[in-house]
């Protein structure tokens, strides 16, 4: 199987004049699940190369076993260092896409003509698109076939309202993930904040928030493996 990821390459975390980017565990996890799974991995960004990393997610308090696999694997540095560029991606040859999270895709993946396009093509050729955290928020601007949003009416997850709240950035972010979804139809629901927690509707497959990384990764893999079934 032939998956894409596909990390922001946005580093500012609003007027804040901090760093953001994308979030070490939802990008080791599913990396390390895919792998495993026997899959062909391609790492794409809209600036190619090196994505930024969100700098709170290398804190320790965040650390978890994957994320230190991460830091003691130089293929996989390597492999994230060198990113392919999101515009040279063609869809058709992949099998499904993941977008890890972090606060970063808010403010480029969200509103990059090449993600919109790469998601709609790989829905409306049937494969899965899966996101996980901040990342079903690129989901903003997608569309089904019938020009309607691809979230409308069907199950999904992501950060939580009380989860941006929870960490202070309510009034930063270019949009709240949550009421974003439930804006363009989505029939939002949640586990309890900061508890691992994904939702499957046919080819879309959405996790709330970092802990979710696993279970969503989990779920993607299970959908390729029963398509070549």
């Amino acid at each position: 199987m032939n998956i894409l990821m596909v990390l922001t390459s946005h580093d500012q975390l609003g007027n804040t004049g901090r760093k953001t980017g994308f979030w070490l565990e939802e990008f080791a996890a599913p990396y390390y699940a895919f792998l495993e799974a026997g899959a062909r991995i391609t790492v794409a960004s809209p600036k190619g190369g090196q994505p930024p990393l969100d700098p709170k997610s290398d804190e320790p308090s965040f650390q978890t076993e994957q994320t230190r696999r991460f830091h003691a694997d130089p293929a996989a540095q390597a492999v994230l260092a060198s990113t392919v560029t999101l515009g040279s991606i063609s869809p058709e040859d992949y099998d499904a896409v993941f977008y890890p999270g972090g606060h970063g895709p808010l403010w480029d993946l969200a509103e990059d003509k090449d993600s919109i396009a790469l998601i709609e093509s790989l829905y409306r050729s049937s494969k899965p698109v899966a996101f996980v955290c901040h990342a079903p928020g690129v989901l903003r601007h997608v569309k089904a076939h019938d020009g309607t949003s691809l979230v409308q009416g069907k199950q999904v997850a992501g950060f939580k309202n009380t989860e941006e709240d929870g960490v202070g950035l309510t009034n930063v972010v270019p949009f709240l993930v949550e009421d974003m979804l439930k804006q363009n139809g989505g029939l939002y629901s949640s586990g309890p904040d900061w508890s691992s927690y994904a939702v499957q509707d046919g080819l879309l497959i959405t996790g709330q928030n970092p802990g979710s990384s696993v279970e969503t990764a989990g779920i993607l893999i299970r959908t390729l493996r029963a398509a070549k079934a």
